[in-house]
This record gives C-alpha cells, structure tokens and sequence, in this order.
C-alpha cells in the first residue's frame, strides 16, 4: 500500500508550471501563519495546555484517572487573579466542563437505561451504521444512516437543532449500549436532502484516527445532548491554550485589574489625530493631540456622554462603554472607527471588529460600508447582499488566483488527492459496487488471512461447481461458499408514521446562528465537496452452530473443501472480521495522515487568505469568530480590535482577542441586559459565575469605563420603566414626538392583569393559553385601527408561548399572508419596532423563574418606540419579585395616568369609542 508523500517538494518549478497553468502570481509566504500552529517545545508544560479539542472517549464516558479530575476554579468576580496562566487555565477548565458535561451527562442516561426513548436533554438513535466516506478538504468524513424511531416524534428538519453542523455526538457498538467503551464524532454536514429521506442520513468526522471505524455491517447507537453547542466552544479553548505560550497584551486590566489605562503604543508614538470626520460637515475642527487634552465641548450629533465615550475610545488602551438601550452605543463605535480609520497609514494593518451575533455584524458592516467599502467578512451566513459580497469566500473567489512561494497549500494539495486514490484501494471489497457477491478469495490472500496454498485448493475445487462460462468470472470462494451466506439488510421501520411533529425549541434565527458559527465558507456550506465511496457489505455467513473456536481451527486446514458445508458460513465470518481488522488498522493510520494533511491544507489556505486579508481596512466576525480564525487573524499583527455586544459575551472568546500584536482594545455593550449562556446551569451564578463577562467584571472591579446617558428610542412614558434599572436615564428630544398608537389613544404602555393559570408543554417550556387568546385579540384591535403588521412585535420569555402564539396567529383569517413577529426576549436583544406585546405567562406562583432576572427583564422593557403593553400576572410578579414591583408601582401611579388594570381599555378610531375588554374573547 502506498502512502502519500509526506516529503514532497514543493520546488522553483512547480511554482513556475503554477503560473504557467494561470494560477495567478507567485507571493512570498507569510511565515505567521504556520508558526501560529506549529507545536511549542516545552520544558514543563501544564496538562491542561495539551489536552485535545474533541474531548476523548474516557472523558465523556467519565471513566478517566484520578489525573483526568479537575478542581474548577470559579470566575474570579472580585478582585484580581494572581497570574494571567491562572486566569487561562482557570476559564479553560469551566469551558471545557460546561462544553463536555452535557454530552457526558446524556451518555449516563443511556449507559443506566439502554432502551430509553428521547428525553429533555437527550436525543438517541438507533441503527446507525457507516454507508460512506466523503474525500473533503477540512477532514475524512463519514457517512451514517441512521433511524430516529426513539424520538417518538416526527422531526421538522428546518427548524430542528438535532444534528446541526458542529455538535459533538458520542457512539457505542449497539451491543454494548456505552457499557464499557465509545468513540465521540463531530457532525461535518446536515444537508436536509439527508435528514429527509427515509432513513435519514448525516455526515461526521471521528474525532481521534484511532477510533475511525468502516465497517458497514456493524451497528451502533449515538446519542446527542439537546443542551449546548460544542463548536462554539472548541475553538476558543485552542485559543486559551496558545494564549498561555503568548505574552498576552492588556494582562495587567485584565487580570490584575490596574485601573489606570493608558494610551495605545501607537498613539503615544503619533498623538495628533484629525478627527474632522466626526462631526457635520459643516463645522471645522482641527487636528487635534490625545495626550495634551480633548476639546470640552461636543460637535457634531453627539451628546455630551457620547463625546465622552469617544475620548475614551480613542485615548485609552482598553477603553469600556456601556450603552444603555437606545443611547447609540452602535453610533458611538461607528464614528471611533471612521476617525481611526481617515487616520490610517498605508502600512498600519486592518482594524478588527466583531460582534457577539451575526445579525449584529451584518449591521456594524452595513454603516461601516457607507464610508470605507474595503472591508471583509469572515464567516458565512451573512442575509445581506451587499456585505455578502464582501465575504472572504466571495473576495477570495473575485480575485486572481495567487501561487504562495513557501507555502503548505502546494504540497498538501497534491497528497490530498492521493489519499482518495490509496483508501479507496484500500476499501475497495466493501464498495457498494462490489456488494452483490461475497469478499473475494484474493481480497483475503493480499492481507494475509488466506495461504497461497489454500487459494490454490479453492481454485482447484471450484472448477467442478462452476459452468465453464463462468470460470473466469467466479471466484472460488463464492462456489465453496454455495448456500452458507445470506444477504445482509438492514430494516428501517417506516419513520415516525403517526406520529406527532416534534416540538420546535429553538427559532429560526437561532438555528441559523448555529449554523453559521459551523465554518464552511460559501452558500453550499451543508455540503460537503470531495470524492465520495459508498460503502457495503453484501452478505455475511449464516448461522451456523459451530463455535468460533472450531472455525479458527478448520481455518488451518489446507484443503478448505474438507470443511463441513455447515461450518463454512462460521469460517467466512472468521475471516471476514480478521480482514476488517487488519483494514482497519491501516485505515487508522491513513486517517491520521489525512487529518495531518487537513490542518496542512487549512494552514495553506490561511497563508493564501493573509494575502488578501492584509490590503483591508477593516476585517468584521463574530465573537466566536476571533477564536475559530485567531491563527490567520494574528498573521496580519492588528493593533485594534473593536467589539460590540461585549457584555452578552462569556469572558474567554473577548479574551481570545488578545493577540500578541494588540494594542488596542475597545469593549461595547450593557452589562444589565443580557448576559453570556452556560449550557450547564450549575457554572451559571454562584459559585462559578461563568456567565459574567469580561466586561461586567471590569466594570465592577474599577476598571475607568464611560455610561452612555441620553435615549433616543422609547417615549418618555416608556423610558420611565427602566427608572428602577437605570435610574438617571435621559430622553433626547425627538423621542417627545413619538407618534400615537391607532386603536389605544394616548396609551402608550398599559398592563393588563389577569389571574390566568400557566401550563407546560412537553418540552417543559411554560405557556398560558388564555393570555394568547387575550394577546391576539389585542393584536387583532391594533391591525384593523390601522397599525401595520410589521410594526409589531410579541415578545416572551418562553419557548412554550412563543409556540402557542404563532400558532393562533398563523390560523387567524385576518392575518392571512403576513408575516407576525413573534420571538423570545433573549433573540430580541439589540431590536427594536413601534409597538412591542409581551406576554408573561407566569400567573399565581411564588416561583416566577426567567421574568426574576434582572438582565432579561431589562431587555423586555426595552424595547418598544412608541406602545409597550404588557400581559400577566401584576399581583404574582409584584409579590415575588422587588424589580417588577417598582415597575408595576410606577404603572399603578396616575403619571400620566393609571396604566394597570384588570380590563384593557381599546379605543376605536373611527367610531371615538372606548371599550374594557375583561375577558380573553
């Protein structure tokens, strides 16, 4: 068997027959990128900086040595860390535990329970079994076919995150159902053309070569947890652990907490900077120094507190702004970049910025391209075609092709394409091509398991079984074999027949948030490209009553004829599981070539994209994107990094932002609206505290930050909720003029009270049927007054309502072709619309669960322009919990007037009546 060439040269004449077939120009290579991933050479390495990216079998079955049990220490809240390598090792354990935790959690249930159905947490199939292999560039995947009987349930694919790209899986031979052993795998793709056939069928990467498996004929179950999203972890872990080996800029804030910033090394060597672009044309400012002084008075749109926050943005190392709702913090960040950015040299390398959401990405572009237009996104999924176009998949495909002198790509191009050839040789008895006959005679001779001699006999013998026309095409085994194999299946039960649709928790948005953190580049991004096998096994011994033992003995035998007919099936077995051990032993040994070469071929790919990525002005991802592309991120040495929605963020993907090339960090958000998810609740609060970001922790901690004060989003009837969070919150003039909601008068916010019992759905999510009747009725009164359908939005912090709502909105005849935004709160983070419903849900219960969150509550608050009206419980809500008691006191108040009650007053536009409606009819 021939491997691929790991010493091949890429020499001065490739390059040239490079060019010469019109593969662009040669470029020298940006060495940063291959030292970025290339292995330290450590004295005394910490453990933890070694441990893998997929957790390993024994870590997910939790069946790892005492070495492997590690003491968690807690977010560090109060008070400085004692060493950055402390604070490193300390967010990577918590990452990792809240990432692995569970999936190990979902294996126990299944090791205690083997024949349980699917549950809250956890999703099982069954008869899952290898059918494939996918040649792709970013790993060797295989594919499984698979039967999702144990959901009970009949899955809606579109919205499901069951499978999704990226989530980790754990699987187990079926006969041991995760007694003793597993294998965990990674999902490559979920294209719906193969969850949606019958039987559904996915692909995955194995994550360590040494459990890579083909056999067709072996059955497994897998099992996923419905909890947390592995792929938007992993990547920030490998970067925590090459943190520890870099000299991790700002350390002395972030760790140590010294409070006083000062200015970036880049300012303090050029302190003038011309910051015209920040005000209106027709004002004339001067260049101005950093370090002498900031002009006292605001120019421009911006008002005092912004202009404060500017001078802190540009002046301070690690600069923090906190923008409370509608006070322009997004406004803010944009003038920084454009002052920063008409102050740019040649030479001065791309400014990065990134945001906690895509969504929220796509809007920074979109302002930032009304006056830089050389900007490039890294990631995909991006809705906007204008900033689509800017992708580093559609830059890089728009521009001439580039040859890298030096580079990896070359080399690792060339022995990609010979591991298809070289496994697909290896493989070739189980392709489905060769399915139709037992496994050859020969096929057991080149491994080995079959003499020269025994050959020989079976030729010899089989003569007399075969028609002479056939004897060039029969192989001997087959006519020895005669009627001791059966033909292997595997049967599927009709899926899901009659069964009800499974219950969709997670909206559409979200899922595609999922989705686009996975990393596949262009739009085909839930398919993988690379030659394909299909792989099968056609037939298998039949039972026979002979012991293996007895038929590892008739194996000697020479002269096979001499075995007893009946025995020959045990024996084909015998041999059949002899050779898949000898396949696979060099199937594992190729596989680790393979992923060897993968990360060769990425690192080829990056040092190609740093040619590109080092002429921007402005490179733009996600918070989880400065983790997944920190290796080619760090090649272009930024200085600054800017980033939005930094609160909603855990500590360790802002941290990951620390290159070693940084001078500059820029943190922008809200501490007291939402905050970073755990997916294990446990790490979340006391006394773990991994919620808490990076910026709510510096704010609490001294660290100079500046408060944005003056909102220009709710009228002032609605800004006066949030006196209770905010306090001296400020409304900017245009917010007065806010225009009436049709069919509610000079209402603008009102609650309606109701004693109304909530319910749960299957997915234990909360629900309260009445209050959606109630909700749409009321949504119903707005649209035929003359409010707009999109100019609505229902908001709750419950799935189970969410669900409810849509449902009663989508049967409604009046609302027929419209499109009704119904969301959670936690999706609607950083949205606003005209008028905004929120439904409650929780009614007479001293447990008010998610509305006695502080942050979530704000956001609720929030959100509205003009009409806020909100649906629940008063009495339950004000008894349980201090927050919603000011808020409903400041409603109860007659300022302007009372706007809680247990009727709802609706004022018809055309007729001038007022009708209370009590009831939910």
């Amino acid at each position: 068997m021939k491997l691929p060439d790991d010493s091949l040269p890429f020499s001065e004449g490739l390059h040239k027959k490079f060019t010469r077939l019109g593969l662009g120009p040669i470029v020298p290579v940006n060495k940063n990128v291959k030292a970025y991933f290339d292995e330290p050479d450590l004295d005394n390495p910490d453990a933890w900086h070694f441990k893998p990216e997929i957790p390993s079998p024994d870590e997910v079955l939790g069946t790892g040595s005492d070495a492997d049990v590690v003491e968690l220490l807690p977010n560090q809240i109060h008070g400085p860390w004692k060493s950055k390598s402390e604070y490193l090792k300390a967010h990577y354990d918590l990452l990792r535990e809240d990432a692995v935790t569970p999936l190990r959690d979902a294996v126990a249930y299944v090791r205690e329970n083997p024949q349980m159905r699917d549950s809250n947490s956890v999703s099982i199939y069954e008869k899952v079994h290898i059918i494939g292999i996918t040649f792709a560039q970013q790993g060797l995947a295989f594919r499984i076919r698979f039967s999702t009987v144990r959901s009970g349930k009949n899955i809606v694919w579109e919205y499901s995150k069951r499978l999704v790209t990226g989530t980790i899986v754990a699987l187990s031979l079926a006969v041991d159902s995760f007694k003793t052993k597993c294998v965990v795998a990674v999902v490559a793709a979920r294209p719906l053309y193969g969850v949606k056939q019958q039987p559904p069928e996915i692909d995955m990467y194995f994550a360590r070569a040494e459990d890579a498996e083909f056999d067709p004929h072996q059955e497994w179950v897998m099992v996923e947890a419905k909890t947390g999203y592995y792929e938007s972890t992993r990547h920030t872990m490998t970067a925590l652990q090459k943190m520890n080996l870099e000299k991790f800029p700002l350390a002395e804030h972030i760790c140590l907490l010294h409070p006083n910033t000062e200015a970036p090394e880049y300012v303090k060597a050029d302190p003038t900077v011309d910051i015209q672009s920040s005000v209106a044309s027709s004002e004339k400012v001067g260049k101005i120094h950093l370090l002498e002084g900031w002009p006292q008075s605001p120019t421009g749109d911006l008002d005092s507190t912004q202009w404060e926050a500017l001078e802190q943005m540009l002046t301070k190392s690690l600069a923090v702004v906190q923008g409370p709702p509608g006070t322009g913090k997004t406004f803010v960040s944009v003038v920084a970049l454009r002052i920063l950015l008409a102050n740019m040299k040649p030479v001065d390398p791309p400014l990065i910025i990134a945001s906690q959401t895509n969504h929220a990405l796509d809007q920074l572009l979109k302002q930032i391209s009304q006056f830089e237009d050389n900007y490039i996104r890294l990631g995909s999924r991006s809705n906007d075609l204008e900033i689509k176009k800017r992708t580093l998949f559609s830059v890089r495909r728009d521009e001439p092709s580039i040859t890298i002198q030096g580079g990896v790509l070359g080399p690792a191009h060339m022995k990609y394409k010979g591991f298809h050839q070289t496994i697909g040789e290896l493989l070739r008895g189980f392709n489905h091509e060769n399915a139709d006959a037992p496994l050859p005679c020969d096929l057991f001779a080149k491994h080995g398991l079959l003499t020269r001699v025994q050959c020989d006999y079976l030729a010899k013998g089989a003569k007399g079984w075969v028609r002479p026309s056939e004897e060039e095409e029969a192989d001997p085994l087959l006519a020895w074999l005669g009627e001791q194999v059966t033909e292997f299946k595997v049967h599927y039960a009709t899926e899901n027949f009659g069964f009800q649709e499974d219950e969709v928790n997670l909206e559409y948005e979200q899922l595609k948030e999922l989705e686009a953190e996975q990393g596949i580049e262009d739009d085909d991004y839930e398919t993988l490209k690379g030659p394909f096998i299909f792989l099968q096994e056609g037939f298998c011994g039949q039972n026979a009553s002979t012991s293996e033992e007895a038929s590892r003995k008739y194996l000697k035998q020479s002269d096979m004829w001499k075995i007893p007919v009946k025995a020959r099936g045990g024996v084909y077995d015998i041999l059949r599981n002899l050779l898949k051990e000898k396949i696979r032993e060099k199937l594992r040994k190729l596989v680790a070539l393979y992923m060897e070469n993968c990360k060769d071929l990425r690192t080829g790919k990056w040092e190609r994209d740093n040619h590109i990525l080092q002429d921007a002005k402005v490179i733009g991802m996600t918070t989880t994107g400065l983790s997944k592309y920190r290796g080619l991120v760090s090649s272009i040495k930024p200085r600054i990094v800017l980033i939005e929605e930094a609160a909603e963020a855990i500590e360790a993907p802002i941290a990951a932002a620390c290159l070693d090339s940084l001078q500059h960090m820029i943190l922008v958000g809200d501490h007291q609206q939402l905050r970073g998810s755990c997916s294990v609740q446990d790490l979340q609060g006391e006394p773990f505290f991994l919620d808490i970001s990076m910026f709510e922790r510096l704010v609490h901690n001294g660290i100079n930050y500046v408060t944005l004060k003056r909102q220009r989003r709710m009228a002032p009837e609605i800004r006066q909720l949030l006196e209770p969070i905010y306090g001296d919150l400020l409304d900017h003039e245009s917010v007065h003029q806010r225009p009436k909601i049709p069919g509610m008068g000079n209402i603008r916010s009102y609650f309606f009270s109701h004693n109304w019992p909530e319910s749960n759905d299957s997915l234990a999510s909360k629900y309260n049927e009445k209050e959606a009747d109630m909700i749409l009725g009321f949504f119903i009164h707005l649209v035929l007054n003359g409010v707009e359908v999109k100019n609505i939005t229902v908001l709750t912090f419950y799935n189970g309502q969410r669900k409810k709502l849509l449902k009663l909105f989508k049967e409604h005849p009046y609302l027929q072709g419209h499109y009704v935004k119904v969301v959670t709160v936690d999706s609607f983070q950083g949205e606003e619309n005209e008028v905004v419903i929120l439904s409650l849900v929780r009614s007479g219960k001293p447990n008010i669960g998610f509305l006695a969150i502080e942050n979530r509550v704000c956001v609720a608050l929030s959100r509205a322009r003009s009409g806020f009206y909100i649906f629940g419980n008063s009495k339950s809500l004000a008894d349980a919990d201090p927050l919603w008691r000011k808020v409903i006191t400041i409603m109860g108040n007659k300022n302007p007037a009372k706007r809680l009650g247990y009727t709802l007053p609706l004022i018809c536009v055309k007729h001038k009546t007022v009708t209370f409606k009590k009831g939910s009819n």
